[in-house]
């Protein structure tokens, strides 16, 4: 978090090596809508020193219904700064999706850095060069202008109306908690970017309302780059406000919870679709993940068969197995750490994976919910015979549907496909924990230890596993899982060893 002078008390050294470019493409995109009385304004007030600096100071009018666009054109014309650029959208896009065309037109252009600023002149112009400067020295990938902070007298002294003050502590703490982040404001429209680190994030399916600015600290924070703060006057004018509070914040808590149902792959929307992972690996202990790692040791010949984008297979990797992946995905989809990777059409069985491992037998073959997603899975038992040893064994999961959720769901009428978990759309068969047993045992094996999974809370709840509350239900879940296992357990766990040949 860093903090600056005001810019009366910096000398004019000060400002100017503050301001220095130290020679990267800097580029000030200013977001208007019905402008036209503070426009020129604005543009007057921005320092010489950074005029100085900067490569390009974009007007992005955003189909204004006044003449905000002929004025911005009038006063590129009188000032003759070839500096001055001046562009019109010809339907209007909305916040967000002025500050993505903006955002775009600086990455093609090549700029390292892009400050925004508002054409309403909300935000001091006067500390565009306190904003950029540690982006230019390389100390943050983001800068965001904070009211909240005490430098320059605080928000309430500068004008903000008591009820936005409060209202913006409020959602600023719920996120810096759900996000775990520390930021002293969430909702200052004052931002500088490095474009470098903008490549990185998809902007395409974001929202092109008034909450983009949140989504976008979300994707920051989320891809690990840095956001540094800096302190700004707070000022508020006669100029009109276009943003409906209650609806502003009510999207703010949608996004953050958009995310999380993301994040914790409940369900993939849109704007964060990239960080939606299929199935996750749940740390939790009775989950399956813990129980397969538990069950596969360390130092064996491992066949991950439906491995995925080989999540689980890494984690058995790294405890010192070597690992062969099985799955339908392109090689370049799978991760690199797998010892072999077979691309495999498995409902067709094994016998192509026999082929290609030559004769080889392994001690152990993980079959992680896979029984539930192909046609006949008896075929897939009957040709892993062909790849364990005599003294190997199968490590089986398949989602238990005859838990209470389901249960109570066709109580009431309903059996509805979901993106994820027991009645996932991709699911072909269900089990119960005595018709998978019946299905191993017939397909050659007898079976070594059944155990059930516990419904994974960290899906569930947008809690750290290590909350207290999440490790209290965490224990009292286990605990009923135990006494009513048919009832409770969310997937069916089973090691089976093959019959003597």
């Amino acid at each position: 978090m860093a903090t600056v002078l005001s810019p009366t008390a910096q000398s004019g050294e000060a400002k100017r090596l503050l301001a220095d470019n130290c020679g990267k493409r800097i580029g000030i995109l200013i977001v208007t809508y019905n402008a036209i009385t503070t426009l020129a304004k604005v543009l007057k007030r921005i320092p010489e020193d950074v005029w100085k600096n900067v490569e390009q100071v974009v007007v992005f009018d955003d189909a204004s219904q006044d003449a905000t666009y002929e004025l911005a054109l009038g006063l590129k014309a009188v000032s003759g700064d070839n500096k001055l650029h001046v562009l019109k959208h010809g339907k209007n896009l909305g916040y967000g999706g002025n500050q993505k065309a903006g955002y775009q037109y600086f990455i093609e252009q090549g700029f390292d850095v892009a400050v925004l600023l508002h054409g309403d002149g909300q935000y001091a112009p006067e500390m565009l060069a306190e904003m950029y400067a540690p982006l230019v020295a390389g100390q943050a990938d983001a800068v965001f202008g904070s009211r909240m902070m005490k430098d320059f007298g605080g928000p309430i002294k500068g004008g903000m109306p008591y009820y936005k003050y409060l209202g913006n502590k409020i959602l600023t703490g719920f996120e810096n908690y759900l996000l775990g982040m520390h930021l002293t404001e969430f909702h200052s429209g004052y931002r500088a970017y490095s474009m470098h680190a903008m490549k990185q994030v998809n902007l395409e399916k974001m929202t092109n309302d008034f909450h983009f600015d949140t989504e976008i600290i979300i994707k920051f924070n989320h891809q690990g780059l840095k956001i540094n703060e800096v302190a700004i006057p707070t000022f508020y004018g006669d100029e009109i406000c276009y943003v409906n509070g209650m609806k502003y914040a009510r999207n703010v808590f949608r996004a953050v919870y958009r995310y999380l149902e993301t994040r914790r792959s409940v369900k993939s929307h849109p704007e964060f679709e990239e960080y939606f992972v299929s199935y996750p690996i749940k740390k939790s202990t009775y989950s399956s993940h813990h129980m397969i790692k538990e069950a596969a040791g360390t130092g064996q010949q491992i066949l991950d068969v439906g491995c995925g984008e080989g999540y689980l297979a890494q984690e058995l990797v790294e405890r010192g197995n070597h690992v062969t992946g099985v799955e339908t995905l392109p090689p370049q989809e799978v991760s690199q750490k797998l010892d072999t990777y077979i691309k495999a059409n498995l409902i067709e069985g094994l016998e192509n994976v026999r082929k290609q491992v030559e004769g080889k037998r392994f001690d152990k073959a993980v079959f992680l919910d896979l029984l539930d997603r192909v046609p006949h899975p008896e075929i897939l038992l009957r040709d892993a015979h062909q790849l364990i040893k005599e003294s190997g064994q199968l490590l089986i999961t398949v989602p238990n549907v005859a838990n209470f959720t389901v249960r109570l769901a066709l109580l009431l009428g309903r059996f509805e496909y979901q993106d994820r978990g027991i009645l996932d759309r991709s699911h072909l068969r269900f089990f119960t924990r005595k018709s998978i047993r019946r299905m191993v045992e017939q397909s050659g094996y007898s079976i070594v230890r059944q155990d059930m999974t516990v419904i994974p809370l960290e899906v569930l709840f947008p809690l750290k596993p290590d909350h207290f509350l999440m490790r209290l239900m965490h224990g009292l879940l286990v605990g009923a899982t135990k006494c009513f296992p048919g009832l409770l357990g969310y997937q069916v766990f089973l090691i089976a060893r093959p019959l003597s040949r």
